[in-house]
């Protein structure tokens, strides 16, 4: 339990006090919502994961196929026309591998994840062994080099510490950025293997009680992963851009952009300490000190390691199951919904945690069908299989099928993993009053108050904390006056990443989380139905809130009139983006500033000393004024078109009357189509896959997210030219933002004051 929830119960009556938005569903729609809930039951989940989760679940495995079959008859035993879609991707599984310290004295790595007392599937051993896929294959003996974290910052201390990587075998911890980044900066820095351990310190002993008296990672657990260059291109590397259908054109191994080239291999804490003991050279700076009861030095050397890893390279297939319940009236609109399926071993908590909750959904939407109920637009599930290898399944169906899906789906709804604890609300930023609207609806198991309201009282308790960042404390003061919470930006590392990011669909990503103890087992052996059920979500009552909430948001979708979009929000956040990026220049500014002057002064005190004969330090480059004056203007106009187009629908609601239905058709595929106005088929500079220019997964993030991706990144790399491009090229998708929104609001019926002006009354949404 999170130890800031004693402080939250003190909160929470509080919290109810606070004025809120008339917020909520018609009382027709809210009925329908309580015969949804009345079908949700948490022994569904249970019994569905615990037969999901039987037996390994990666991609190729007879199991995996077996629960697409699975999900496939459940799907059509609640009235769906339900399919399953094949794609053949390039999925590399390990053939061999082994790890050794060969000096200065031997130790064999055991590379296995030992049984676990009371975990019932870890004494299986037909799951793949720890590994990377996407690393390159090789056999190779060199010395190590600890590196941290394998992050750009502690390769510039390695560099002041003048200590080269080059030919050398480097050993990183998991934390403070994604895996694939890691062997890739390595690779970059002449590394020839990489090595990636989990130190006790962020998800073992240190954190916590490891498995089996607590949740977290015990010395023999290993994270498994992708390192495919997710932020250059997801999906089958084979077949980018394009659906990897049976007879895709493909690419040849070597021609792949996203493959590794360096050997890379994931390792526990366990195997990683005698590599560790063995270092020498200078002590590891404070803040690169793990848990481990050694003292952690940096090498290189003597410590000399041999790692050897061969992989298979063919390709496998993947088994989507695509569900469909046709829209009544609007059957070309579709609200798609999707969770992925398979695991790196069982996948209890990831992913299956999420698929549960959405088949709960599924299940429920099939009993009001059966009832006489038909949703207005199309209803389409997915159940993604290959999303762990880097995405594969929902990028390579939404590749095959971009242009239907770019004309007709309104909404693409994602989830992955969920536990216990907080709601967790991150997309487009059109569709954050909904989500509020459904979150103030939705109860809290553990509390009783909405989940709203749960969430509001922890942004009170972090914004009111001494050590608060500006972001909590704005937080804390939106809860605090019932203003709506905000969604989060995304990045990458879910199924959401084609829909948003390359075509350009208005997207949410949605689940429950932060008070549960599962991360220590991540992508591991342990990730399992024993371990969920005891420190995941136990009795699955947040996989049932997780299915009330996303189900009330495909619900809603599906049945409204008008698509229940509002872009004040919008407008609010990018225009904070685009002030980001004034503070981000202006910071770079300053620093080059206060560098030039000690260079100066360095300069000066060499020349006053002729018995120094050094060279004066480099000059670092010029930074110039950026003139973003271009974006200003562009979030200026969307944010006057924003208000326009609020305030005349909520004239238009508070009417209670209807638009005509070609109006209407009018209107809804104007929404429809607003957040790919924010996309450029350009794309970011080095990957033209990702095509938004307001939310995209950065370069040495991963799965972090750049907003204004192409000009906040050139900033950052001191690339002056670039960020002067894209500021135009991004001020002109905004542009057609506020063109598209205005086009929008001209579709509504002007209302007329008494004195005969024209205005809304009231900007409260009905």
């Amino acid at each position: 339990m999170n130890r800031a929830f004693p402080k939250i119960r003190t909160l929470l009556a509080s919290a109810l006090l606070i004025g809120s938005a008339a917020w909520g569903a018609t009382a027709e729609q809210r009925t329908l919502e309580q015969k949804f809930d009345a079908q949700l039951q948490p022994a569904d989940l249970q019994a569905w994961m615990k037969q999901m989760s039987a037996k390994p679940t990666h991609v190729g495995s007879p199991h995996d196929k077996a629960n697409a079959e699975l999900t496939l008859q459940q799907f059509r035993s609640w009235g769906w026309d339900a399919q399953i879609e094949t794609f053949d991707v390039l999925y590399p599984t390990l053939k061999q591998h082994s790890l050794e310290l060969v000096a200065p004295t031997r130790f064999v790595a055991s590379l296995k994840e030992t049984p676990v007392e009371g975990d019932s599937t870890s004494t299986q051993t037909d799951g793949l062994p720890p590994y990377h896929a996407y690393g390159g294959d090789g056999d190779v003996t060199a010395a190590l080099v600890y590196v941290n974290f394998g992050m750009p910052d502690d390769y510039k201390e390695l560099a002041r510490r003048n200590i080269d990587v080059k030919g050398k075998i480097v050993i990183v911890r998991y934390g403070a950025g994604w895996r694939g980044l890691k062997p890739k900066l390595a690779q970059e820095h002449g590394a020839v293997g990489c090595l990636i351990y989990s130190d006790p310190h962020e998800d073992g002993y240190f954190a916590g009680d490891a498995y089996p008296q607590g949740g977290f990672r015990p010395a023999q657990g290993v994270q498994r992963g992708s390192v495919l260059d997710l932020p250059v291109a997801p999906g089958d590397p084979l077949t980018p851009g394009i659906g990897a259908t049976a007879n895709a054109k493909r690419l040849k191994l070597e021609q792949a952009k996203t493959i590794l080239k360096i050997p890379v291999m994931p390792i526990s804490y366990g195997d990683a300490q005698p590599l560790l003991a063995a270092l020498g050279g200078p002590v590891a700076p404070s803040q690169w000190r793990g848990a481990l009861p050694i003292t952690y030095h940096i090498g290189p050397g003597p410590a000399s390691v041999h790692l050897s890893i061969q992989s298979d390279w063919s390709r496998k297939p993947a088994y989507d199951v695509i569900a469909k319940i046709p829209g009544a009236v609007s059957p070309d609109e579709w609200v798609v919904r999707g969770n992925h399926r398979d695991g790196w071993v069982f996948g209890a908590g990831d992913p299956l945690s999420g698929h549960v909750a959405m088949m709960a959904e599924a299940k429920a939407i099939g009993a009001l069908l059966k009832n006489g109920w038909r949703p207005k637009r199309t209803i389409v599930y997915a159940s993604w299989d290959a999303e762990e290898p880097g995405l594969l399944g929902s990028v390579e169906w939404a590749e095959t099928h971009a242009a239907e899906l770019q004309s007709k789906a309104v909404l693409y709804v994602n989830s992955d993993g969920n536990t216990r604890g907080f709601l967790s609300a991150a997309g487009s930023h059109s569709l954050q009053r909904l989500v509020n609207e459904v979150a103030a609806d939705v109860k809290d198991p553990q509390t009783g108050v909405t989940v709203k309201e749960r969430l509001d009282a922890r942004s009170m308790v972090d914004g009111y904390g001494k050590d608060a960042s500006p972001t909590e404390k704005a937080a804390a003061k939106r809860a605090r006056e019932g203003q709506d919470f905000r969604l989060g930006a995304l990045g990458s590392g879910s199924d959401f990443t084609p829909f948003l990011q390359h075509l350009g669909l208005t997207t949410l990503n949605i689940g429950y989380g932060g008070e549960d103890d599962t991360d220590g087992v991540y992508h591991s052996n342990y990730d399992s139905f024993d371990h969920y059920s005891r420190f995941g979500d136990p009795g699955f009552v947040y996989g049932v809130t997780e299915a009330q909430t996303v189900g009330r948001l495909v619900l809603r979708v599906a049945d409204a009139g008008v698509l229940p979009m509002e872009f004040g929000s919008f407008a609010d956040t990018v225009d904070s983006y685009v002030k980001d990026l004034h503070d981000l220049a202006d910071n770079k500014r300053k620093q080059a500033d206060e560098l030039t002057q000690l260079l100066d002064k360095k300069a000066f005190e060499l020349a006053a000393d002729p018995t120094r004969r050094v060279a004066p330090p480099a000059r670092e480059p010029e930074v110039p004024y950026l003139n973003l004056a271009a974006l200003d203007n562009a979030v200026a106009r969307v944010k006057k078109s924003a208000k326009a187009y609020d305030d005349a629908y909520a004239a238009f609601a508070a009417r209670g009357t209807e638009l005509p239905a070609a109006q209407t058709a009018q209107l809804n595929s104007l929404l429809r189509g607003m957040e790919a106005t924010l996309t450029n088929t350009r794309g970011l500079p080095g990957r033209e896959w990702y095509r938004h220019y307001i939310y995209a997964p950065g370069l040495l993030t991963g799965y972090g997210v750049k907003t204004v991706p192409g000009v906040r990144e050139a900033i950052e790399e001191n690339q002056w030219d670039r960020a002067n491009e894209f500021t135009v090229l991004t001020a002109d998708v905004l542009t057609k933002y506020s063109e598209r929104l205005e086009r929008a609001t001209a579709l509504l019926p002007v209302v007329a004051t008494p004195s005969g002006a024209t205005s809304a009354p009231d900007k409260t949404r009905p």
